[in-house]
This record gives C-alpha cells, sequence and structure tokens, in this order.
C-alpha cells in the first residue's frame, strides 16, 4: 500500500484546463506511459460486479478489492469531497535474461514480470509529483495504489487509459498491458479525457481467445471473468494448502503468472514496434529454489518481503518452493533429494505435505516412505 495526503491554504488560482495539462504534463516526464482523469462518482457497474462474483465464490478467498466492494468503488471514501481521480500507467516490460545467468543449473523458480523488482516504488513517486502539483494550488490530493482502497483498473478505463482484455487486464491502445496503475484522488475539479480505445473484449479482443487458451489452469471462464480458484497468480499468494489438481500446472511458478499476457497479440505487436529495454542490473526472472528452501525466515523476508505473502509467513515461500520443485527438480540430484528429505521429515504438516508430493513427482517414493514410517 502507498496512500499519502496532505491539505494546502484554498489559494486554487490556476483554471482546471491548465491545471489538468499540467498534471497530465508531469505525469508523463515522470515517466508514466499514460495518465488520464476521470470523474470520481461511485464506480457503480463495478460495484455491483465485484458483489456478484463474490457471492458466486470467484473471488476464491481474495480480499483485495473483493474485502469491501461499497468502499473500493467509491474514490470519496478515500478523500472527503473527491471530484476528479489522475489516473498514471506505469511500465514494468523488460526483455528477459539470458538463460544461461538464471540459476547456474540449479533447479530455478519463476517469478513474474511485475514482482522483480519494486516498480510500485517508481510508480508512487510519479504519482506523488502529480499530487505535489495540485495541492501547490491548495487542493487536496491523495496517491493510491496497489490498495484496496480503489480498483485501479475501474478508475484506469474510466479515464480513458484502456479497455478491459478478455484476460480481465487493463489494455493500453498500442502498447498493451505490461502496466501497474495508480490514481491520486483530489477535490480538483478536473475535466475528464476521453476514451482511447475499444469498449471492451468484443471490440478490442475481437475473436481472439489465445489468453483464455493459454490459461494453465483454465481461469478465464468467460469474457473478462477470471476464476480466481483457479488462478495461478492467486494461489501462490493464497494462505493454506496449494491445491493438489494445479499443483502440476504451477510448473517452476513461485510468483506470478505471466502467461495471459505472453500470448495477448496486442502485447506482441508492442514488443515488435517498442523493442523493451534489457534487464535491470541487479534483478532476475528466476529464483534458486534450493536456496530459497535453505534460507532462514529472515533471509526469506529481507529478499523476498516485498512480495504479498500471506500473514508474513515465510512457510508459504517454501510451500510454493516445494510444489515447484517437484515440477522442474531432478530426482536424481542429491542436493534436491536432501531438500525434500529435510521438509518432508520437519514439524510443519503443510511443509511436510507438499515436500512429499513433491518427491512423489520426482519418482523419490523412497523419501515419502521414510516421511510417512518417521510420522508415525
Amino acid at each position: 500500500m502507498a496512500t499519502t495526503e496532505a491539505s494546502g491554504s484554498p489559494v486554487r488560482h490556476d483554471d482546471p484546463e491548465r491545471l489538468a495539462a499540467d498534471v497530465c504534463r508531469l505525469g508523463a516526464d515522470a515517466g508514466l506511459a499514460a495518465v488520464g482523469i476521470a470523474g470520481a462518482g461511485v464506480f457503480t457497474s463495478t460495484r455491483e460486479t465485484l458483489h456478484a462474483r463474490r457471492r458466486a465464490g470467484l473471488h476464491g478467498g481474495m480480499q483485495f478489492t473483493y474485502r469491501n466492494p461499497d468502499r473500493s468503488t467509491d474514490p470519496g471514501r478515500i478523500l472527503d469531497g473527491a471530484r476528479s481521480l489522475v489516473v498514471g500507467a506505469l511500465g514494468y516490460r523488460r526483455s528477459e535474461p539470458p538463460r544461461a545467468d538464471r540459476t547456474a543449473g540449479r533447479p530455478a523458480g519463476v517469478v513474474a514480470r511485475y514482482a522483480r523488482r519494486d516498480h510500485y516504488a517508481d510508480l508512487a513517486g510519479a504519482l506523488d509529483r502529480v499530487a505535489e502539483r495540485l495541492r501547490s494550488d491548495g487542493w487536496r490530493a491523495v496517491v493510491v495504489l496497489d490498495d484496496n482502497a480503489l480498483v485501479d483498473r475501474a478508475a484506469a478505463q474510466r479515464a480513458g487509459l484502456g479497455w478491459y482484455g478478455r484476460n480481465t487486464l487493463l489494455l493500453l491502445p498500442g502498447l498493451g498491458s505490461w502496466f501497474l496503475l495508480g490514481s491520486v484522488v483530489t477535490d480538483a475539479p478536473l475535466p475528464a479525457t476521453g476514451a482511447r480505445g475499444p469498449s471492451g473484449p468484443a471490440e478490442g479482443c475481437g475473436p481472439c481467445r489465445r489468453c483464455v487458451t493459454a490459461c494453465p489452469t483454465g481461469a478465464l471462464v468467460d469474457d473478462g471473468v477470471l476464476d480466481a480458484r483457479r488462478c495461478l497468480a492467486w494461489l501462490v499468494q493464497a494462505p493454506g494448502t496449494f491445491p493438489v489438481e494445479f499443483r502440476a500446472a504451477l510448473g517452476g511458478r513461485i510468483y506470478g503468472c505471466d502467461d495471459c499476457q505472453s500470448v495477448c497479440p496486442v502485447n506482441r505487436t508492442a514488443d515488435r514496434r517498442y523493442p523493451p529495454p534489457g534487464p535491470e542490473p541487479g534483478t532476475t526472472d528466476a529464483v534458486d529454489l534450493l536456496g530459497l528452501l535453505a534460507a532462514t525466515d529472515e533471509e526469506l523476508l529481507a529478499t523476498h518481503g516485498r512480495w504479498y505473502v500471506p500473514g508474513r509467513d515465510p512457510r508459504y515461500l517454501r510451500r510454493n518452493a516445494l510444489v515447484a520443485l517437484g515440477n522442474v527438480g531432478d530426482g536424481g540430484d542429491p542436493a534436491t533429494v536432501a531438500a525434500l528429505e529435510r521438509w518432508a521429515h520437519g514439524d510443519d504438516p503443510l511443509l511436510a505435505e507438499h515436500a512429499r508430493w513433491a518427491a512423489g513427482r520426482l519418482g523419490r517414493e523412497d523419501v515419502v516412505g521414510a516421511a510417512a514410517g518417521a510420522a508415525r
């Protein structure tokens, strides 16, 4: 979560048109790929959708904006007297690092693009510049991003940044979906920007269903409808046991899933037209699974604590790593077998069960049998 607020004296000498142009220019200068402005009224249809999907169980226990739809669809709950939203999109697309640079031949866990470094800090910095401009004229402004207080995609769509694709993500015309979204909620009466693309999947995606067929678990159950109970990006963040029926589909993933974005023709076209910059120094798309399983709680939180980890409990990082190890590990590798034996014989029933599953998947029934015998 990143939220800031400040009040200024009611100078308000700038006219709305000029102020709107200034904040959009400032956002672009600060690195935002797109900036738009929308009214701050209640997102009525989004509220109805969240309530309906929660009743149907499609949220899969996810809280975030589902926790309180009446709040997350009302910018006035963030700032009393809110009249406008300035919405920004920050790109995080980078080319993939060479495979040889990843984990030196050891089993690797895959990390989604957005989570490879703290891009939200860059987005917060850009939106802060917009907020300060508004405050300099005496308007109140609150920066909100990655927060259950506001449905970011609904705000971005209303501001004209793009349309909802069939994969539920916001697609920016000609640029795709590799973007983080955030808003500045303000009481400044700014003129809204117009729509910049199609209105939804039927118009924007046409007959294309590549994201639907590419989803490893069939989580995209209708146009723009996601069943979170099947979505790997949510399941790696959900508490409890990782569903057995989706463990093989997880592959080497330990955080996030990019499949529905990677196959999207809009993203692929953007890659050709605007080749992404190279990998950022010090970042990688992979994590050494054996190293993760050997790390202490403190080390795991120091390295991966900016990810969403249920209850800040590192056991869920280990749970994901064990499932991934069962999918990409080598049952003949002594280091892999030693890691599985350690957790299969451990005191944590959750991790022991996942370690036994991984061992069985790698053909190491001896580990499974020994662990079961020790438990008796």
